[in-house]
């Protein structure tokens, strides 16, 4: 496989199309390289318009997703950002090469020792690995300017949105199957949130995600 040539078309065949405009986005799919945070075994499809596999059961997210995402959040070089659920790692370099400092948390002990190495290897220094349950945030370490959560919410949880600065964003994947909305919500205030609906896809739920509360008749 051309590694450089398969990049180029994954950029302008599935990214561009997908409204991610953004240069400096686009120049960061180029720089971070996705084939190193892609298993071995999967490392063929690292640049395909797929979930790709990762261990225990979990799968990185569609580089459209991804690119899309990153575009809508927008973060800054002084913003410090969590991320709710590690993966391999991958958005979390993205994140950390836009902004001050990541803190990525994942609940899978192997998950999160894949994503440390993975961040190690690609000398993303600003991105620390957590090891915990992130499905309502991470307050010992907030607020921070920007919440990424890489995985699904049947509903966003309030305790989250508490974790944002006023004028921070949050990026997640909210509903349940067969389609959840991505939303970006911004905080205004100390009371208000303005949430914008920005594409739809299916996301699978974080582990111990927040579930809608079950009415009894």
């Amino acid at each position: 496989m051309n590694i450089e040539q398969a990049r180029f078309n994954m950029i302008e065949q599935q990214i561009r199309p997908w409204d991610v405009l953004d240069q400096d986005v686009l120049s960061l799919l180029a720089i971070v390289k996705r084939e190193n945070f892609v298993p071995a075994a999967y490392r063929d499809i690292a640049f395909a318009d797929l979930e790709v596999p990762l261990p225990r059961g979990q799968h990185m997210l569609a580089p459209r997703v991804e690119a899309r995402v990153l575009q809508e959040l927008a973060v800054k070089k002084h913003e410090t950002v969590l991320e709710v659920g590690a993966g391999s790692g991958y958005m979390a370099a993205l994140l950390a090469h836009r902004g001050q400092h990541v803190l990525t948390v994942e609940i899978d002990p192997e998950l999160a020792e894949l994503a440390k190495q993975n961040l190690a290897a690609n000398g993303v220094t600003n991105a620390e690995v957590a090891l915990g349950d992130g499905s309502r945030g991470w307050p010992a370490a907030g607020p921070y300017d920007v919440i990424c959560v890489s995985g699904g919410l049947p509903v966003l949880p309030q305790d989250l949105l508490e974790q944002l600065k006023v004028g921070g964003r949050l990026a997640a994947f909210v509903g349940t199957a067969p389609v959840m909305k991505t939303q970006i919500i911004t905080r205004i205030d100390d009371k208000q949130f303005r949430l914008a609906d920005v594409f739809e896809t299916y996301v699978e739920p974080l582990v111990n995600a927040v579930q809608p509360p079950r009415f009894k008749f």
